[in-house]
């Protein structure tokens, strides 16, 4: 009898504060928001968002918590709604009389996407992101996302879905493209980087897909199984790099089950990782579909249902406000709810620094330039007989495939960025999502053209052998350009080219020994054609000035200086799992993705089983030659530090990427090595610099899911230093002390 009482009590005081007002008139604007103590930029965020937070109402709170699709939705016969951007991924409704601004949210992570339909946005692309990883240049990931921020900005956002990090456990997964690589500290420091990047401009960055989104095939129903510790000491480790570096407002729970449970309603992803072990103060949106209940999503750490009609209910609308009027959702819960999505909107200045109305007052070319500053770092040369950089004297070149003749590739679904100009060539790929397939408009051919005014330069679609064949045997030199389209929501078979360019790249090289081959690809692919050509350069999707980018390496103009971020296998049959789990898809089918090879990851697995890979992680040549030097370890202040020399030998100014990897002597972790530091160091011919790296000590160390501890063993460590996973230039020893840390690595 108690029992019930207090529960009448209860609800008819949240009646009673549901039907309430606050001291302000609806009438307040930002405008006459100045004297407000919330306002006041003295005061910290968190003292800031408490403020404002006692002045909301119920259903105030509750339009946080509800995410829209800012795009019409004739499969379920809704609307976008007016407030929202046309074309957009998302909306959010604020509280404009409070100063709290509606989320107007963009995908994705190379630049302001477009849902597709009459009025797509034309904006500027980054390379892909595993074209940015390749770069291994932090602050080129930083310059390249505050452009992304600029842009988001402009556009009139103030959320951006990008910040992409699923480790590539998966090479065949469609979204490859997307990420950062293969190796946690890569990847968690650049992409980390980028969220800083866009951050920078006052918009709010997401980090994704939370955690284990690393295959498309069956992502809304597999359920991913691996060891705990193996977890914290792979996926979830880039991931929480990437968070402490960039300090993401959002975080975005993905599609997947994890340990049977759906992401964005698990207990441990959410509550333990992010929120306690982490201290992630911002707020978990769902990715667009990937809400499932109302009570276990709210209780289990989920903040925001985001892209509604994708889910079945509205489940964060009215079932939320019944749910907290009935006692299932705690009061004190539903108002941290509301609280994690506005802290972060103080703490990146997007109240303090209103977004202005949509408009395209963008300097395209500026942040052209930008993202082709990116392609160029990122374009990694994997193989050289002298035919590159370009011979001057050419008097007839071959250009072969891929569309080189109008434009680069880009890889498909919610990240799509539409070029300025429009599409170079159209109606091709999927009519649907994730389709279209998109060219930019930026031609190799026409950009290899205007530097050689005086040769023949003759295209060749490639899609008839012996047509390639001829042109290629009429030619000085052929530059054959092939392409791997991928996408979201759909893995590839198997990693070799598709369309049969296999085969027309074995019968031009047939037909001329000097054939340089480009690749525009999503990530890793086979080469059985790699012993008949005289070059070999990965371009991945270059981005909006991608045609230039390749050209400017090819010629010379700029030295390449890209490193693989992954490891490219000699077959699939070296691979943790030889097929995709589940592949082709079964719709709705229900089962488990088993990660048997826990934190063996890419180079790791390799190395453990020792396998020899088609090109390492980390490889990448150069026009010029590099030398590493005087190598020294040593614990500093309770870290380990590691200092050496790198000398440009050759005779042309180039960049080189030094790379650090760890191993115990005596001890044994998942694999034989990992990377535990680099740098990206530019030099003149002659030139030499003193290099000093601190080695994370989490990458030192195992996870103990028990205690939630690192430990560090006590013995001497192989400190080496190297061009790639597979080239180590020397090593040398160092004693560390046991060593405890905490779960953050303290």
């Amino acid at each position: 009898m108690k029992h019930t009482f207090c529960r009448t009590i209860k609800k008819i005081s949240l009646a009673v504060m549901l039907m309430s007002t606050t001291q302000f008139s609806i009438a307040d604007t930002a405008s006459d928001l100045s004297n407000k103590p919330w306002m006041n930029k003295q005061l910290s965020a968190s003292e800031r968002t408490e403020l404002v937070l006692k002045e909301m109402t119920f259903d105030e709170k509750l339009s946080l918590l509800m995410g829209y699709f800012g795009t019409d939705s004739p499969w379920k016969n809704t609307k976008r709604p007016v407030e929202s951007i046309t074309q957009s991924a998302g909306f959010v409704y604020g509280v404009p009389r409070l100063g709290i601004p509606h989320l107007w949210q963009a995908d994705a992570g190379v630049g302001v996407a477009s849902q597709g339909g009459p009025e797509v946005r034309e904006r500027t692309a980054l390379p892909s992101g595993m074209a940015t990883a390749a770069t291994w240049n932090p602050d080129g990931g930083f310059a390249g996302g505050a452009m992304i921020g600029d842009e988001t900005r402009i556009s009139g956002f103030n959320v951006q879905l990008a910040g992409g990090v699923n480790l590539v456990r998966e090479p065949r997964n469609g979204r490859n493209f997307e990420y950062g690589g293969e190796d946690p500290l890569l990847a968690g420091v650049m992409v980390g980087e980028q969220i800083r990047g866009i951050q920078s401009k006052n918009v709010v960055s997401t980090l994704k897909h939370f955690a284990y989104n690393d295959q498309e095939t069956n992502r809304f129903s597999s359920n991913v199984e691996i060891d705990e510790a193996a977890g914290r000491m792979s996926d979830l480790l880039a991931l929480q790099i990437a968070y402490e570096i960039g300090n993401p407002g959002s975080v975005m729970c993905s599609y997947n089950r994890v340990y049977g449970v759906y992401a964005c309603e698990s207990d441990y992803l959410l509550n333990q990782v992010l929120k306690k072990d982490w201290g992630f103060k911002g707020w978990v949106m769902s990715d667009w579909g990937a809400t499932h209940s109302t009570v276990p999503a709210a209780n289990n750490g989920l903040d925001q249902q985001s892209g509604y009609p994708f889910d079945v209910s509205a489940y964060f609308k009215e079932p939320l406000k019944e749910a907290v009027m009935n006692g299932w959702v705690s009061q004190e819960r539903f108002d941290d709810m509301a609280r994690r999505v506005i802290y972060p909107l103080f703490e990146h200045g997007v109240i303090d620094n209103p977004v202005p109305k949509a408009s395209n007052n963008i300097d395209f070319k500026k942040n052209g330039l930008i993202s082709q500053s990116d392609a160029e770092e990122a374009i990694v040369l994997l193989k050289n007989e002298k035919l590159l950089p370009l011979a001057k004297d050419l008097k007839k070149i071959a250009v072969i495939g891929s569309h080189a003749n109008l434009g680069v590739l880009s890889g498909g679904g919610s990240s799509q960025v539409y070029p300025v100009g429009g599409m170079a060539v159209k109606d091709l790929g999927p009519k649907f999502f994730p389709g279209p397939m998109v060219y930019y408009p930026s031609s190799p051919m026409k950009a290899i053209q205007a530097r050689y005014p005086n040769a023949k330069v003759a295209f060749d679609s490639g899609v008839d052998a012996k047509a390639a064949a001829k042109l290629a045997a009429e030619s000085d030199l052929v530059l054959m350009f092939a392409n791997q389209w991928t996408a979201e929501s759909v893995d590839v078979p198997n990693l070799s080219l598709p369309d049969n360019q296999d085969a027309i790249i074995d019968a031009v090289a047939n037909a001329n020994k000097k054939t340089v081959v480009v690749l525009e690809t999503g990530g890793a692919v086979t080469m059985p054609w790699l012993n008949k050509v005289g070059a070999v350069v990965e371009a991945w999707y270059p981005g909006t000035n991608g045609g230039e980018a390749i050209a400017r390496v090819l010629t010379g103009e700029v030295n390449p200086s890209g490193h693989l971020p992954i490891t490219f296998p000699a077959s699939e049959s070296q691979l943790p799992h030889e097929k995709v789990t589940g592949y082709p898809e079964v719709k709705d089918a229900r089962f488990d993705v088993v990660y048997h090879e826990g934190a063996t990851v890419g180079y790791k697995w390799f190395d453990a089983k020792n396998h020899k890979p088609l090109f390492p992680f980390g490889f990448g040549l150069s026009y010029t030659e590099f030398a590493m030097s005087d190598l020294k370890a040593e614990v500093k202040n309770g870290q380990l530090t590691a200092s050496f020399t790198v000398k440009n030998t050759g005779t042309l100014a180039g960049k080189d990427v030094a790379q650090v990897y760890v191993a115990p002597v005596n001890a044994k972790w998942e694999a034989p090595k990992r990377l535990g530091a680099f740098k990206k160091v530019d030099l003149k011919p002659g030139e030499s610099t003193h290099v000093n790296v601190t080695v994370d000590p989490r990458l030192l160390g195992i996870y103990d899911s028990k205690s939630k501890t690192w430990t560090i063993a006590k013995g001497e460590y192989q400190v080496m230093l190297a061009t790639s996973s597979a080239d180590i230039v020397s090593s040398v020893k160092v004693k560390l002390p046991k060593k405890v840390l905490d779960v953050r690595g303290k």
